[in-house]
Parts: C-alpha cells; structure tokens; sequence
C-alpha cells in the first residue's frame, strides 16, 4: 500500500477539513510568495483536492 493510499483511508469521511486545510496551506504559499507564483500554487491545491476525494479509479 502506498503513503497515498494510506493517507486516503486515513482522511476518507474527512473531505471538508481535507479542503479547508488544503485551502489554508495554499494561502500560506501565497503570503510568504507575496503572490508570485499564485496560479501554480492554484493549480496544486486543485490536483491535491482532487487526489484526496473519494473517486473512482480512472
């Protein structure tokens, strides 16, 4: 089992704060970037959001 997996399971029923956290660290990105690198760190708490919701495989 990967640390991916594992940390899915762990999180699994937790999506909300999973999203808030994640919202919440991209945040702290862009304060301390003051904003230089806003789209990619938009872009990454997109695919983190998306490898943590409960989704069937593609």
């Amino acid at each position: 089992m990967s640390m991916i997996d594992k940390i899915k399971q762990m999180l699994k029923g937790h999506e909300d704060q999973t999203d808030k956290a994640v919202d919440k660290a991209g945040d702290a990105v862009d304060q301390r970037t003051e904003g230089k690198y806003s789209g990619q760190v938009d872009t990454a708490q997109e695919k983190a959001k998306e490898q943590f919701r409960d989704q069937p495989p593609q």
